[in-house]
């Protein structure tokens, strides 16, 4: 439940990247139908365990249904044995299809939109000149710079050559074909990453249940031993075990496993988490310094 939540969360921060870099196309084409797949699909299993965990008891809980043979069910649209509440078959298949429409939605729409934009500004010669101002229009951003004819440096070409140049440098810009490599890459890479993104998550389920072995085989196998003597030596026992068994679970259940936990949550967030938002495109970190300020200074 939480990994679900934390990854919608990470995909709503796109939409915050989006808005901030005013780019109207990639929420429309990219945020929209991946917080709706990832709802149709993640988020109906949370909803899930929650009617599971209404709908049934300790005493009942033998012949409740398995969510994962559930959510595979979905898929191989299958009729449940059990469902969990009445209409499940319904609901079930509209949020598939719904999750099925947001990958040709997600591969599709931004390229589409750019090549037809693209071959607009073709048509128009990317550029409109009135009253000594030019509007030039960006086929590869989602932005149109208005700027002085004299800062261009083309005040003394005509409009003709100006379209002309135009049209070459947005043929240059925009390739279809690598924008569509690029989108089928990365609709492929989101829609298998919900399942497998959801399921990392798992790990730390795993963390959990090799601590309560550890836990278990230090109490059995070295504490037990002296605590279960009744004996004088066994007081004396006791102590020493006790030593041992306290060193053990600092080194093993602490520092050990605390270390595996840090860094299987570190994992979680750099992958799972910032995946959703975080592109790594943008300007390159550069660290201060005085000899670089100087440097510029001199130049």
């Amino acid at each position: 439940i939480l990994g679900v939540a934390q990854m919608i969360f990470g995909v709503i921060l796109s939409f915050l990247n989006h808005s901030y870099f005013k780019k109207p196309l990639n929420v429309f084409g990219e945020f929209i139908p991946q917080l709706v797949f990832l709802v149709a699909i993640m988020g109906y299993l949370v909803v899930m365990i929650f009617i599971k965990w209404l709908a049934f008891d300790s005493t009942t809980s033998s012949v409740a249904p398995s969510l994962l043979i559930t959510l595979i069910d979905m898929f191989l649209l299958k009729s449940h044995i059990l469902p969990l509440y009445p209409g499940q078959q319904g609901v079930e298949t509209l949020l598939l299809i719904v999750a099925v429409l947001c990958v040709p939605w997600m591969l599709l729409m931004k390229p589409a939109i750019l090549w037809m934009r693209n071959k607009n500004l073709h048509k128009l010669g990317d550029g409109v000149t009135a009253r000594n101002v030019r509007a030039v229009i960006h086929s590869s951003e989602e932005r149109v710079n208005i700027v002085d004819e004299d800062e261009l440096g083309v005040a003394s070409s005509g409009p003709e050559e100006f379209r002309e140049e135009c049209s070459e440098e947005a043929e240059e810009s925009f390739d279809i074909g690598e924008t569509m490599i690029h989108s089928t890459i990365h609709t492929i890479e989101y829609c298998l990453s919900c399942i497998s993104h959801t399921a990392s998550y798992l790990r730390l389920w795993a963390l959990s249940l090799a601590h309560a072995e550890l836990s278990e085989v230090l109490w059995d196998m070295v504490l037990r031993i002296g605590i279960a003597s009744s004996t004088y030596l066994g007081a004396v026992l006791t102590f020493f075990v006790f030593v041992g068994w306290a060193i053990a679970t600092v080194i093993i259940l602490l520092v050990m496993e605390g270390l595996s936990a840090f860094l299987h949550t570190l994992r979680l967030h750099w992958v799972e988490f910032q995946s959703k938002f975080y592109v790594g495109t943008g300007s390159a970190f550069t660290p201060f310094s005085f000899n670089a300020i100087l440097e510029t200074l001199d130049e």
